[in-house]
């Protein structure tokens, strides 16, 4: 049920707006249950979220997410989410590669 209101979240939200890269994380998260490279999704939405409301904000944002996840996790995890800043744009990379 949480996957049909999450993907419904997507298709109500603007094209590129933080809501509906809310609601993709959303996607994300409750699909790690079945698939866990998901959990990269979940945390990769969650920081394109922030940058379409303040991208000024993605960087505290990172941090945020990297300090709640165990050690053991956060190079694997962290470690393949990109932060491009461009100016006043910052761009959001999903590393995959060699066991993605």
């Amino acid at each position: 049920m949480a996957s049909l209101a999450a993907h419904a979240a997507v298709r109500d939200a603007e094209e590129g707006s933080a809501a509906r890269f809310a609601a993709w994380a959303a996607v994300q998260a409750v699909a790690t249950a079945h698939v866990p490279q998901h959990a990269y999704g979940a945390a990769w939405y969650a920081l394109k979220a922030v940058a379409a409301a303040e991208p000024a904000d993605v960087i505290r944002e990172r941090e945020w997410q990297a300090g709640r996840l165990p050690e053991g996790l956060w190079e694997g995890v962290m470690g393949r989410i990109i932060v491009l800043e461009r100016g006043s744009e910052v761009a959001i990379r999903l590393q995959k590669g060699e066991g993605f």
